[in-house]
């Protein structure tokens, strides 16, 4: 047995499968909720809120965008369950089983013109499943990683799993791209809107015969032989783990970029109501040349967290990139396209990854293998859900008509931002200290020679 095999999973294959499965199995699942996500902010204010007052569709629109993040933690506390009860493979498999569903009949919904209320309160029936369904799948693809991973590269294999979900924003915002140019505009807010969403039937698809193929993780496995598998892991987590599921909410509130990225800044740059009056094909590319750069920039970032510690590119990454809303914002302001990308690139393709590549392995390494998902799923997912409910809180604070903007919305995305960055500061690093350590307060990490030693044998390997 060599010293690597002390402190961490064998398997030659699975890492890469792990790892296979985070990243597609999460590009297809956040394909889902983004699609639901540029919709809100471009089709869904005239389609199911007409209004008079163009203000109130806004912000009714993008507060079904928030609702779908309400039902977030009450996913997070049944798939934690299970993921901790029954394994992480199953409840993969089960988020993705129902984000696709509910995303297929988002795209058979009537309008409001067919149906009236109807058709605003199934979409956010629907909504509400989305973000049921999508509160475990990232805390269960991370936990499967880092279990899986080989020794000294659970932050580089872990980071697979973000680049999926920039990968399914990218997917995402393809599909529109073609539609909203190529189609007439009465063709596209008719029915040309709906393909995205009944797409999603190859997402099922896809997603079954990916994820079917990996195998259960050993140290799940370990506590299911030695009937360690807690009864109630949420409980144990919120007895046990605490301080870092406080610490985990709060870094979680990064959520705030791409909310003003993706969501807000969408509705600022196209929406009339504004006035900035940027095309939505136009601004979709936006997004998507951000997203890009970053699915180039997470493993590098994920590969150089295994090197200096998660800690440092957590705090970079905040603090850089809540700097960065201020001009992103303005660069809409002034209607200047060529600011807009580069900002966006800056803000949202590079800065942020260095929060958003490193916290799939962070977090995990936080909490036991006994309460892994659980721990993540809820303290992640009530961070979010705050961040969630910003959309319509800024178009709130500055609607339509409403003077700087950036300034206001770049204020409090900063503020956010800062928040997320102390909290880093405050936790403890945990790149050095082997798996079957994780998650106990008291774990001492490997000194920096012999972890780099038996990584170097790793990556020999």
């Amino acid at each position: 047995m060599t010293a690597i095999a002390d402190h961490e999973p064998q398997g030659v294959h699975q890492p890469k499968k792990a790892a296979a499965s985070g990243w597609i199995g999460s590009a297809l699942e956040y394909y889902d909720f983004f699609i639901y996500a540029t919709a809100a902010s471009l089709i869904f204010p005239q389609m199911f809120f007409p209004s008079e007052n163009p203000k109130v569709a806004i912000i009714a629109s993008l507060a079904t965008y928030g609702v779908g993040y309400v039902a977030r933690p009450i996913g997070a506390f049944v798939l934690g369950h299970w993921g901790d009860t029954h394994g992480r493979k199953q409840v993969l498999i089960l988020c993705m089983f129902l984000m696709g569903f509910s995303t297929m009949a988002v795209g058979l919904l009537p309008t409001y013109a067919s149906v009236g209320l109807w058709a605003p309160f199934l979409l956010v029936v629907l909504r509400l499943i989305q973000g049921f369904a999508v509160a475990g799948e990232i805390s269960g693809a991370s936990s499967m990683i880092v279990e899986h991973a080989p020794f000294g590269r659970r932050g580089f294999f872990a980071s697979f799993t973000l680049q999926g979900v920039q990968a399914g924003q990218i997917l995402a915002a393809a599909i529109f791209l073609p539609l909203a140019h190529y189609m007439p505009d009465t063709a596209f807010a008719s029915w040309g809107w709906r393909i995205p969403f009944l797409l999603s039937f190859f997402v099922i698809v896809a997603g079954w015969i990916i994820r079917r193929e990996v195998e259960e993780t050993p140290a799940f496995e370990e506590e299911a032989e030695g009937d360690a598998v807690p009864r109630s892991p949420i409980a144990e987590a919120f007895r046990t783990s605490w301080r870092d599921m406080i610490r985990v909410v709060c870094m979680a509130l990064m959520n705030t970029i791409p909310v003003v990225t993706t969501v807000f800044g969408a509705a600022y740059a196209v929406q009339a109501a504004y006035g900035i009056g940027f095309h939505k094909d136009v601004y979709l590319w936006i997004p998507v040349l951000g997203n890009i750069v970053a699915c180039f920039v997470i493993p590098f970032v994920g590969n150089l967290s295994d090197k200096i510690g998660r800690r440092p590119p957590i705090i970079f990454g905040s603090l850089g990139a809540g700097l960065l809303s201020f001009a992103y914002l303005w660069a809409i302001s002034i209607h200047s396209v060529p600011l807009a990308i580069t900002f966006s690139i800056l803000m949202w393709g590079i800065v942020y990854q260095g929060y958003n590549a490193t916290f799939p392995s962070f977090y995990p390494e936080l909490f036991p293998t006994r309460n892994r998902v659980s721990a993540m799923a809820i303290s992640q997912n009530i961070g979010t859900t705050i961040t969630a409910l910003l959309p319509a809180l800024f178009a709130t604070v500055a609607p339509p008509g409403s003077q700087n903007v950036p300034v206001v919305i770049g204020s409090l995305a900063f503020g956010i931002t800062c928040i997320a960055a102390i909290a880093a500061w405050s936790a403890r690093e945990t790149y050095r200290i082997p798996m079957k350590d994780l998650g106990k307060p008291n774990a001492k990490p490997m000194p920096v020679e012999e972890y780099e030693r038996l990584r170097a044998k790793t990556m020999a390997a």
